[in-house]
């Protein structure tokens, strides 16, 4: 049977969650993976690998806030408002800590964000960052965040080291080039390292090399940790042999509860088998059915 589970990767600088991906296709010899989260190349820190069928857990993976330690650079702008980009304007001048504290509270709670140009949101079936190597700029749709925590962890102007928690979905590019706008000086990013995404958390992570080396000598899926971990918070549900049968094979099942909309359903060894959702007050339905026997 295929491996089913997550991997927690502490992803390195300089290549993509892609080319995360292919190394270990590479190396578990299996093609049902995927990444929840992407991380940028400049990035590193937590990417949570899907491997087999939950692939199919990546929406929930990744629907869980988020915290990043970043660094912005004040006083220089760049196109892709990161240190991977080309300088579009710099500015002199200098502000405080004070100034930039006060600055901060704005962003904090729910706000309003515009995607960056080179981000890979389709527009028209194009991705905006080809859009931007065509030096195209078209108008963004602004889309509603939540920055829970924005708080400077080293100040030494013209850096600044952020720790930030937020809603998935964020852009931590978007809200430094923001922040700098509003400094009057302008900025960019120029590290990104994301510390937990939901139930994931940075000390738990394993190296790129290490998994490698797993790979060859047989022991890499003591690295696996259980897809449960996704969907921890949902409400549960425990299946007879009967109902899980059942609801392999797409049925219904009797719904005790109006409270919730979606459930997580466990076989009787306490393997995750499906995600139900709501039918009607009276009956779960499948929604995903990741085991069948």
């Amino acid at each position: 049977m295929t491996p089913l589970g997550l991997l927690n990767i502490d992803k390195p600088q300089g290549i993509t969650s892609h080319d995360v991906v292919s190394v270990i296709r590479r190396g578990t010899g299996i093609k049902k993976i995927g990444h929840a989260g992407t991380l940028d190349p400049m990035a590193t820190g937590v990417l949570i690998i899907c491997v087999g069928n939950a692939t199919r857990l990546s929406q929930y993976v990744m629907d869980h806030d988020k915290v990043y330690h970043a660094t912005l650079r004040l006083g220089i702008e760049t196109d892709t408002y990161d240190a991977e980009g080309t300088v579009v304007q710099t500015t002199e001048g200098t502000i405080s800590e004070n100034e930039l504290k006060a600055i901060l509270a704005q962003f904090r709670g729910d706000i309003q964000q515009i995607p960056p140009m080179y981000s890979a949101i389709k527009k028209g079936g194009k991705k905006l960052y080809e859009l931007a190597r065509e030096g195209k700029t078209i108008e963004r749709e602004p889309r509603p965040v939540t920055i829970h925590e924005l708080d400077i962890m080293r100040w030494d102007f013209p850096e600044v080291d952020l720790h930030v928690k937020c809603t998935a979905g964020t852009y931590i590019r978007s809200l430094a080039h923001d922040i700098g706008q509003e400094t009057g000086l302008g900025g960019h990013l120029t590290a990104l390292r994301r510390v937990s995404s939901g139930e994931f958390h940075m000390e738990d992570a394993v190296k790129l090399d290490t998994l490698k080396s797993a790979f060859a000598d047989g022991t890499w899926e003591n690295y696996l940790q259980p897809g449960e971990i996704a969907v921890r918070n949902m409400h549960r549900l425990d299946l007879s042999t009967e109902q899980v049968k059942i609801v392999q094979n797409g049925g219904f099942i009797p719904r005790q509860t109006d409270e919730v909309a979606l459930a997580s359903a466990f076989n009787e060894r306490g393997d995750l088998i499906a995600i139900m959702e709501s039918h009607d007050s009276f009956q779960w339905k499948p929604r995903q059915v990741l085991q069948r026997d």
